[in-house]
């Protein structure tokens, strides 16, 4: 064998034994594979946390990472007890994406008991940073409070100023239509009334005929995925818009893209994230579309792209050996500035809320959109320190004993 073959055969087995001895951490996607929430996380999302490990290279940083994932169902139970087994017996290290507030409600227990990390990009619910934050938790998207302070006070602007919810009753509508509330109060609007949808209802029409009665100005939608799917579908059917403003409080690119410009224009929505933003975003979104049948990702989805990143930037910045103490991390994550494509500059608070600029969106007629997946345009950028509920030891119990 040649001396130059054989050096390279060396350098190559030490390589991969250097490989082999790298310190393994797992992280779990959990989300709803299958059903109400699919496509705006769903596979796509595991796809996401792949594609943040490819980008990172964690081998280059003295750690490997691998990813899993699992369908939670939508059932706090099924989650639960997914999780308990990844952290008891499977040597998983964080869990990320979490649609459905009441899952990750649990699963933030679980994981403050577990000593492990939890990254929300899914779920709603702003308890996440409020009665319900933890050491363990970071919430990185979006939060019901952020939601409403965008959408609620433009449509206040525009003189909607009585408001009728159509609510999904669990956790996330609950708090969607408690945050939406409490913004239209405090800029001189008024609540008329609401009324509760089961979650994963089919049929909306008699509760769209009490919005219709109920004479409000604004019917706002404080429900997600299928549900908005639904009715803002039957809305149109019911001629609601004629007389009505309809905002959904919760829509994705995804909804937008199932209901069509003619069902959905004139929308307005605030999010986080849209592929077309920037030269960034667009890189990432024709990378993603490419691996995930041409659909443009979400802002969940790519809220699970940046939190794993991010969590993967800590683990480089930290002893290996401590890495594995899931506080210990989530406190890393919190001194590290937050910097990616996709969100940019920010940080994440004390009690685990990332601070990054929201937006507001009107999505656009079929003649103004320019191809598939073209069609937000953007109404006005809300910075992150105006986004997002100020934080307070009187919302979030861990401050107070950090006090």
């Amino acid at each position: 064998m040649r001396a130059p073959l054989v050096a390279a055969v060396l350098i190559s087995s030490l390589a991969a034994a250097h490989a082999a001895d790298l310190p393994v951490f797992r992280i779990g996607v959990l989300n709803d594979q299958s059903s109400l929430y699919s496509d705006i996380a769903g596979p796509g999302s595991v796809t996401a946390a792949q594609m943040a490990v490819e980008d990172f290279k964690p081998e280059t940083h003295g750690f490997k990472v691998e990813v899993i994932s699992a369908d939670h169902q939508n059932k706090p139970d099924v989650g639960s007890s997914i999780v308990r087994r990844w952290y008891d017996t499977e040597k998983v290290d964080a869990v990320v994406d979490l649609p459905t507030s009441s899952v990750a409600l649990a699963v933030a227990d679980i994981s403050r008991d577990k000593n492990k990390v939890l990254l929300v990009a899914s779920a709603g619910t702003s308890d996440l940073t409020g009665k319900a934050c933890t050491p363990n938790t970071v919430h990185w998207t979006y939060d019901t409070w952020a939601l409403a302070n965008g959408t609620a006070r433009a449509m206040i602007k525009q003189g909607g100023d009585t408001w009728f919810f159509l609510t999904a009753d669990y956790a996330f509508g609950h708090a969607l239509e408690r945050d939406a509330s409490e913004v239209v109060a405090a800029n001189g609007g008024k609540v008329l009334g609401h009324v509760l949808a089961p979650f994963q209802s089919a049929d909306f029409s008699s509760f769209i005929v009490q919005a219709q009665s109920s004479g409000a100005k604004v019917v706002a939608l404080a429900n997600s995925g299928g549900d908005t799917i639904n009715s803002v579908k039957q809305s149109a059917e019911f001629g609601l818009s004629q007389k009505q403003k309809l905002v959904s409080l919760l829509i994705f690119l995804s909804d937008v893209h199932s209901l069509g410009l003619q069902t959905a224009q004139g929308l307005m929505l605030t999010n986080a994230f849209y592929w077309d933003m920037n030269d960034g975003t667009r890189a990432f979104g024709k990378a993603f579309g490419a691996r995930n049948s041409g659909r443009m990702p979400t802002m969940n989805q790519a809220g699970t792209y940046a939190s794993t990143l991010h969590w993967m930037k800590a683990i480089a910045a930290m002893d290996k050996t401590k890495a594995r103490d899931g506080a210990a991390v989530v406190a890393k994550m919190k001194e590290l500035p937050t910097d990616d494509p996709l969100f940019g500059k920010g940080k994440i608070r004390a009690d685990g809320r990332t601070i990054h600029d929201m937006y507001l969106w009107q999505v656009k007629s079929p003649a103004e959109s320019k191809g598939p997946y073209d069609y937000l345009k953007l109404v006005a950028t809300i910075p992150g320190d105006e986004a997002f509920r100020p934080m307070s030891p009187d919302l979030c119990p861990m401050l107070k004993k950090a006090q």
